[in-house]
């Protein structure tokens, strides 16, 4: 069984089911799948000079799942025959863990290429996902979804990024 193509979870990030999800999507529709782009955002080791210890993330689960489907329709409209799967963990996160995991498919590969930057872009301006950050010298929260998703100008901008 794939896995769902948006979710908001607890559990460890593999790339695996999210690939999985995306090949089986693609492969009955118009040339089937041809290329697979991943992308999987690690817990650093440090963050601006400090030693991280871990991350706490948080999330509101129905919105961010929400703007997940969102994003995939923003893709549906400009890359119509790629598909997309997003999983964000949340909870704690210790350095070297998955913290999302992101895999488009698509015909031909810079499609799958464009896509999966596009949505990992449109992740950090809209999903209502929080990184709380702790170090050996205390702790700080870094700044969530910056755009509304109605903000042309934010959605041509994560174009551009994913289009360089």
């Amino acid at each position: 069984m794939s896995a769902p193509h948006h979710a908001v979870v607890e559990a460890v990030l593999t790339v695996d089911p999210v690939v999985e999800a995306v090949e089986s999507a693609l492969q009955t529709r118009g040339e089937g799948c041809g290329a697979v782009c991943t992308f999987v955002g690690i817990v650093r080791a440090t963050h601006q000079g400090r030693r991280v210890k871990f991350l706490e993330y948080e999330a509101h689960a129905a919105l961010a799942t929400k703007m997940f489907d969102r994003i995939s329709g923003e893709i549906a409209g400009a890359w119509p025959d790629a598909v997309v799967v997003i999983h964000h963990r949340i909870g704690r996160l210790s350095v070297g863990e998955a913290s999302v995991v992101i895999a488009a498919a698509s015909a031909h590969r810079a499609a799958s290429f464009q896509v999966c930057r596009y949505a990992i872009e449109r992740v950090k301006q809209i999903a209502p996902v929080w990184k709380h950050e702790f170090f050996d010298d205390g702790d700080a929260w870094v700044e969530g979804p910056v755009a509304n998703p109605d903000d042309d100008a934010m959605r041509r901008l994560a174009l551009e990024r994913a289009c360089a």
